[in-house]
């Protein structure tokens, strides 16, 4: 006949832990049975009444607690090792999550340099746009003037913006915002070194720009 036992109850006889009762019950070494919601131990009558009941001498009580002692030493090298599984499956997954944080944020990051170039490109079209306009300052030129400043312009030696960087090879883009703005600051203070023709910024090739090109 069976008989249903209470894992803490069935622990307290053998002499071993709680846990390495469920243990046994995970392994398939133990029967258990669920009854109402609660965990009970399948427990055969005939296995107890072979125990004996009499008075227990000093030797079969040594005998008893040697053995319920290798019972607990194995189940706790199996927690062990279940332990030693679950730290090594953890470990591999943070690995998976770190690997993947990495591919994502190197995406991002090249999401976030292409949208900078494209920033820079835009906002350096639409500074030589505004360069090529007259400034409003200057809109207003008479035409017995307009006469004079292109014969000057016959007389000396004026190069455009193009020209310009590349006589001092200004090649990045970067660089060249920065020399515009500088430019159009002195053209508006009268810098003898540039002229307005036809609404054309021109530079004088022979004089010094080291002020703007620092």
């Amino acid at each position: 006949m069976e008989k249903l036992m209470k894992p803490a109850e069935y622990a307290q006889e053998l002499g071993i832990s709680r846990q390495a009762v469920y243990a046994k019950i995970k392994r398939g070494i133990l029967t258990a049975k669920n009854v109402e919601g609660k965990l009970y131990i399948v427990v055969d009558k005939a296995e107890q009444t072979e125990k004996p009941t009499t008075v227990k001498t000093p030797l079969v009580k040594q005998k008893t607690t040697a053995t319920a002692s290798k019972t607990a030493e194995k189940d706790y090298k199996s927690l062990l090792a279940a332990k030693d599984e679950t730290i090594s499956v953890l470990k591999g997954t943070v690995k998976d999550l770190k690997k993947s944080n990495k591919q994502i944020s190197t995406t991002l990051k090249g999401e976030i340099d292409l949208l900078k170039e494209a920033f820079h490109e835009m906002r350096s079209l639409y500074v030589m746009q505004l360069e090529q306009k007259k400034p409003e300052s200057q809109e207003v030129i008479e035409v017995e003037e307009e006469t004079e400043v292109k014969e000057e312009v016959l007389e000396g030696n004026w190069i455009g913006l193009k020209k310009f960087f590349k006589v001092h090879k200004v090649v990045k883009e970067k660089h060249q915002e920065k020399i515009i703005k500088r430019l159009s600051k002195a053209f508006k203070k009268d810098d003898a070194r540039m002229m307005n023709v036809d609404g054309k910024l021109k530079l004088d090739a022979d004089a010094n720009y080291k002020d703007i090109l620092k």
